[in-house]
């Protein structure tokens, strides 16, 4: 996690909170220095996940139960693990069905940092 890119992200979606770009200020908090901001761990975590959850979804319906457990800091490197937790059919779409699934998100000390729970909308393999 680069410093740059967490002043982007927080540049691009007007997050100027200074826990997040000013070292000055984060020196003085209880983390004493910069916490990247949480939606851009998310997202990442999120991105990262594509491939073995959502990569052929139609759409991702929910998200719920988003924690971020421990502070994300400029030069940590983060994991993310998906489980899934329930799959069913959809009820109005006989084409396809609904995953649920759990995101763990762990830095390089193997220490929580996120975890949140998502819906998505699936298409069934042929029959």
């Amino acid at each position: 996690m680069t410093e740059a890119d967490d002043h982007l992200f927080c540049l691009i979606t007007m997050n100027h909170h200074p826990l997040h770009i000013n070292d000055v200020y984060a020196s003085q908090s209880q983390q004493g220095r910069n916490v990247v901001v949480g939606p851009l761990v998310y997202s990442l975590a999120l991105g990262m996940s594509v491939g073995d959850v959502s990569g052929k979804a139609i759409a991702n319906l929910a998200t719920e139960e988003l924690s971020h457990p421990n502070p994300v800091f400029h030069g940590d490197t983060l994991f993310a693990e998906s489980e899934v937790l329930e799959v069913r059919p959809s009820q109005s779409k006989p084409d396809r069905g609904i995953v649920k699934v759990r995101t763990d998100v762990f830095n390089q000390r193997n220490e929580l940092v996120a975890t949140f729970k998502r819906a998505v909308l699936i298409p069934k393999r042929p029959a």
